[in-house]
């Protein structure tokens, strides 16, 4: 029963690899106190935090200790975390064990394909993508003004009958992935990609989404003027992600309808309760706020 425990599996194959290095009992349990005690696993490859294996432990990583852990987990590939950073919200995710780093995770009848060391996915958003496959009514068009890998749009081209989603990405290795997504699920005919900063792609989309994502963090409100333009002139709906104080969602979701109220033209904006999405940091939660426009 003991060996049914993966917390147990790694401290026993860890152990092996630090007694084999000459480490002494005491020196042992000294660092396997200090072993991870949650990680993400999905097709073959385990993903440990950002903190798992640093520090004490730089002397006594090495590939048998890669290997000790990915047999442990029941994994053939081991990768590490890092912050996601910059603009364009790239990953620093470290091949530990393996040097493909293309993985493919399924999600809700959806294949999210990418490279785990060029491209972020949050395993914590998984109800609001599947939400997203379930609001868009028939024949809608839809703007992704931030689409990532296709996070949100997958799942609408997956799940519902939206009529034509258009992708605005300008991360390269985001669009590569999203550009095999698209084939691998079957929905490219029924998308347009626009490589390049959304400010000048966008503005070929003027007036034809019923509904706008804006799915990027911590804000969106640099896509604000850009989504209220590529709705309908009678108006549509817009999903806006954004980071909330955890015990006042209410105050952002305010700040989010006033900005928009303040863009030029004649419509009225109608918004919902914020969704929490997950915990983006201590005290700050990941939101999204659907907003209903209608047009003067």
């Amino acid at each position: 029963m003991h060996r049914e425990d993966p917390h147990r599996r790694l401290a026993e194959s860890v152990g092996e690899v630090l007694r084999g290095a000459g480490l002494r009992n005491e020196e042992c349990i000294a660092l396997l106190d200090r072993l991870p005690s949650k990680w993400e696993r999905f097709s073959d490859v385990v993903l440990l935090p950002d903190s798992a294996f640093r520090g004490e432990w730089g002397t006594y990583t090495s590939e048998d200790l890669w290997r000790a852990v990915a047999e442990a987990l029941k994994s053939e590939r081991v990768a590490r975390l890092g912050e996601i950073s910059g603009e364009m919200r790239a990953s620093s995710v470290e091949m530990l064990l393996g040097e493909d780093d293309w993985v493919v995770r399924r999600e809700s009848g959806v294949d999210y394909g990418y490279n785990l060391t060029q491209c972020m996915f949050s395993a914590g958003n998984v109800n609001e993508r599947r939400r997203m496959g379930e609001v868009v009514d028939a024949g809608e068009v839809v703007v992704d003004l931030y689409a990532g890998i296709g996070y949100y749009s997958l799942p609408m081209l997956v799940h519902s009958q939206v009529g034509h989603v258009h992708c605005c990405e300008w991360n390269p290795n985001a669009v590569r992935a999203l550009e095999s997504n698209l084939e691998v699920n079957g929905v490219a005919g029924s998308c347009t990609v626009h490589f390049g900063d959304n400010q000048v792609t966008a503005a070929n989309l003027e007036g034809v989404a019923d509904r706008v994502v804006l799915g990027l963090l911590p804000s969106a409100e640099d896509g604000y003027a850009l989504a209220m333009a590529a709705l309908r002139p009678v108006g549509g709906v817009l999903h806006v992600h954004g980071v909330a104080a955890g015990r006042n969602h209410a105050a952002w979701a305010a700040d989010v309808t006033g900005s928009l109220l303040e863009m030029e033209g004649k419509f009225s904006i109608d918004a919902a309760e914020p969704l929490r999405v997950k915990s983006y940091a201590p005290h700050w939660d990941h939101v999204v706020l659907d907003v209903t426009v209608s047009g003067g």
